[in-house]
């Protein structure tokens, strides 16, 4: 198969910064694709330009948190069980799986969906904001529920079939091979397909980062990438006063989006003989049979 590489970009419509930042690389094809938040303040010029452009590696990103003291939002349905003593999305993913209601949580999914759906919106495929589905904290985790409806949908997920042990997330977690492969066995059952792979990087600044040594680190995961299909998420922002006093780690947004444009990138991509695609090749060429187990786990869910 050779070694092949999704760069998803995370947070469209969150902002008029991201925004810029990421129908910029989209138009000059630097990426593969984003996701987009329906909830957030920027969805509705995200949605537009999307649609107008006909664009079609724009996925959806659900969204169940909302992390940032000066930008903040709230659910498209109103639970009160998804909402903070603000009236907002929790900030943390700890808080949303002690706090929300199941069949809350299952009405906003479709909520979110039908919002881009309605926007004119053809949509690739589905991830999560801040992993709020997948039960990191508490364990109470929602992706069978989200699996079975993403398989409705008939579109590919953000998900990872093997552990890649080099992933500084991954390698964090403990005990993680299980539940990985209950994750894997649901999507195989409903007929979902999922990349081979998922590569993080640290989403906040490090101790003593700078540009170079952000791009060092990410052209040399480049050259060791496994064979199959890897996907990494970026969240690039264009320069902004107002978000670069305001949001957290600004600063790695914009390097993430100077990252894609910059000649030591794209040379790299070339040199280490890697192939940017996108969740179309997981659909046409990851998609397995669904297997008859995951019709009685329909009615289970239903």
């Amino acid at each position: 198969m050779g070694k092949k590489l999704i760069i998803n970009c995370d947070d469209f419509g969150q902002s008029p910064a991201l925004n810029q930042a990421i129908m910029a690389l989209l138009e000059e094809e630097k990426v593969s694709s984003a996701t987009i938040m329906t909830v957030a303040p920027g969805f509705e010029e995200a949605a537009a330009w999307t649609a107008k452009r006909r664009q079609p590696n724009v996925g959806l990103h659900l969204t169940m948190t909302s992390e940032f003291d000066a930008l903040r939002w709230r659910s498209l349905t109103g639970d009160p069980s998804l909402h903070d003593d603000d009236g907002f999305q929790y900030r943390t993913v700890k808080e949303f799986e002690l706090g929300a209601a199941t069949k809350a949580v299952m009405k906003e999914i479709d909520a979110q969906y039908e919002r881009a759906r309605k926007s004119g919106i053809v949509i690739s495929h589905v991830d999560n904001h801040m992993g709020s589905l997948m039960g990191m904290e508490t364990g109470r985790s929602f992706l069978p529920q989200t699996i079975w409806k993403v398989s409705r949908w008939k579109l590919p997920m953000r998900f990872f079939r093997y552990i890649y042990k080099e992933d500084p997330l991954l390698s964090s977690l403990k005990d993680i091979e299980r539940p990985v492969a209950q994750v894997v066995g649901l999507a195989d059952a409903f007929g979902v397909p999922i990349p081979d792979y998922l590569l993080s990087h640290p989403f906040g600044l490090e101790e003593g980062e700078t540009y170079d040594s952000f791009k060092a680190s990410i052209i040399a995961k480049l050259y060791r990438l496994p064979e199959g299909v890897c996907e990494t998420y970026i969240h690039p922002g264009v320069p902004d006063p107002w978000m670069q006093e305001h949001i957290p780690d600004y600063t790695k947004r914009v390097w993430e989006y100077r990252l894609l444009f910059d000649d030591d990138f794209a040379y790299a991509l070339r040199d280490a003989d890697v192939e940017l695609i996108n969740y179309r090749y997981v659909q046409e060429h990851l998609k397995r049979p669904r297997l008859r187990s995951g019709l009685k786990l329909v009615r289970l869910l239903r």
